[in-house]
């Protein structure tokens, strides 16, 4: 057994995001890749991290490309080198982004899934293969793209759970409790003052 775990890529998984807050939905992201990637008998998942964004990320999202993500992918990768491989974690709608015109350059999507990878978490409904299929990019690295799909319908969002805090209306049971206490404490998402 011990044999069998040493051969196995060891793979850290990073998202990057918001998270404002995190939901269930963001800690379930994980538990389907690792399950996805543990199932391939090639890959064993070890960590995963999230890599929340700084409060200015809707102003620097305006540059052109994230490169905070490369800085992020290769901080992690440089922590990592001789232990594991990084792969970048997200959902499809990342992926469907690198196709938006100024966002990404070319040569920060070669890197970023080139060099690391992608595992995209993808609800039923949705078609990352056929996005990929469409982008010369993706498709000269679908090799490092592993797709998941989350047959389980979960419809919570950050911004819902943004709304019901503003509105005084309960989280409970939709985020973690300590995300909900740190929220309370901090008196965030609370509606503003008339």
């Amino acid at each position: 057994m011990a044999a069998a775990f040493a051969s196995k890529t060891k793979v850290v998984l990073l998202s990057c995001g918001s998270f404002n807050p995190v939901t269930f939905l963001h800690l379930r992201m994980f538990e389907l890749a690792r399950d996805a990637l543990n199932k391939t008998g090639v890959y064993t998942v070890v960590k995963g991290f999230f890599s929340p964004v700084n409060d200015g990320y809707k102003k620097k999202s305006k540059q052109s490309g994230w490169q905070e993500t490369i800085k992020v992918l290769t901080h992690m990768s440089d922590k990592f080198v001789d232990s594991a491989h990084v792969k970048l974690l997200c959902g499809a709608d990342l992926l469907e982004s690198f196709a938006v015109p100024n966002l990404w350059k070319d040569e920060d999507i070669e890197q970023i899934v080139g060099q690391y990878g992608l595992v995209v978490i993808s609800r039923a409904g949705s078609n990352p293969e056929s996005f990929i299929y469409e982008s010369d990019v993706l498709t000269k690295f679908k090799d490092n793209i592993h797709i998941v799909t989350e047959w389980i319908s979960n419809d919570v969002s950050a911004t819902k759970i943004r709304r019901a805090l503003r509105r005084g209306e309960s989280v409970k049971y939709l985020i973690p409790d300590p995300v909900i206490e740190y929220i309370k404490a901090n008196k965030l998402y609370v509606p503003a003052e008339k």
